[in-house]
Formats: structure tokens, sequence, C-alpha cells
């Protein structure tokens, strides 16, 4: 008699991982505690994921997807609004543990790139084309709305790594909005090209 696959557990699984890494972190990861933790067995893991890489590459990919559409379902009138919103949500405190997960996985992606690659190409390109694609479709050229995507995925970055480290949110709220500001006095040519 064979066994009914079940077709929802990789997503089952997923959602537990997430959870487990987001408390534990990375630099201990091992797969049989992980297993046990998420009520699974190293086999298992290694048959929907496998690698303990490709695990983490995936964890992560799940999280920057959520992320896209919880931020694409933001309404805003202007873009400074969505970017304030955008921060509201990201230095909130239930996010802060997967920004912590995430400079861990960066930094250990950034030791070792050749393993890594998909993710260290994913995590820049998926978040350049969020905040590029609507500048593309007022108008502007590629290369100008990258570059603008660029400043804005910079400056999110330093601030929740400033954020993680410090817990400052006066400074840093302030900061956001200096940072806002100049923005909008960014120069972006091309519109029409």
């Amino acid at each position: 008699m064979s066994r009914t696959v079940n077709e929802k557990r990789p997503e089952e699984l997923l959602d537990a991982i997430v959870h487990y890494l987001t408390r534990n972190g990375l630099s201990d990861l091992s797969l049989r505690p992980l297993a046990k933790a998420v009520g699974s067995s190293p086999r298992v893991l290694l048959y929907y994921f496998g690698s303990k890489e490709k695990l983490v590459i995936k964890v992560l990919a799940e999280v920057r997807q959520r992320q896209r559409a919880i931020y694409g379902q933001m309404q805003a009138a202007t873009f400074e609004e969505a970017c304030r919103t955008i921060w509201k949500h990201m230095s909130a405190p239930a996010s802060e543990p997967l920004f912590r997960l995430f400079f861990e996985a960066y930094g250990i992606a950034l030791r070792h790139p050749r393993l890594y690659k998909t993710f260290l190409r994913s995590t820049i390109e998926d978040w350049l084309g969020f905040v590029a694609d609507p500048l593309r479709r007022e108008g502007y050229a590629l290369d100008q709305a990258r570059a603008f995507a660029t400043v804005v995925l910079a400056g999110f970055r330093g601030f929740m790594l400033d954020y993680c480290a410090t817990r400052d949110r006066k400074r840093l709220d302030h900061a956001v909005s200096l940072w806002l500001h100049t923005l909008d006095s960014i120069p972006l040519d091309g519109k029409g090209a």
C-alpha cells in the first residue's frame, strides 16, 4: 500500500522553517535539530529542498516574496508616502527578526559567493525590479530607473542594518525623513527614452 503524498507539506515545512530560522538564526544551523523542531526528518528536508544551502536560499526567497507582496499592496499617493509606510513596516518589532536573519545570511553569502550566488543576485535584482518597474511604467529609461532603485535599496538596507544594531528609532526615523526629502531632489533624466 503506497502512502498518499501531502502536496502542501513543502509549504507547511517552509513556514515552520522560516519561523525556526528567525528565532535561531543560521550560524549554528544543523539539519537534525531543525528537522526535529519542524516535525520532520533531515532526509525529508533534503528531499524537498536539496541541501542545507538550498533550503536557506529557498527560505530567504520566500521571505523576500512575502515582503514584496505586502509592500506591493500598500496604497500611497506619493513615492515618499510609500517609502514612509514601508519604513514603518520594516522597522516594526515583528519585522526585525526577519531582517536580522537577512543580514546574517548576507554576511554568510558574501563569504561564500559561489555557493550563494543565486541568493546574492536575486536579493539585489528582485528589489531593483520592484522599485524600478513603476518608474519604467512612467517612462523613465532603464538605467535611470535602476540607478534610482539602487539608491532606494541601499538606503533602506543601511537604515535597517543600523536599526538592528542600535534600535535607535528616534534618530533613524529622523534620518529616514531627511533621506526621503533628498530622494525628491535626485534628477531622473531619460523620461520618454
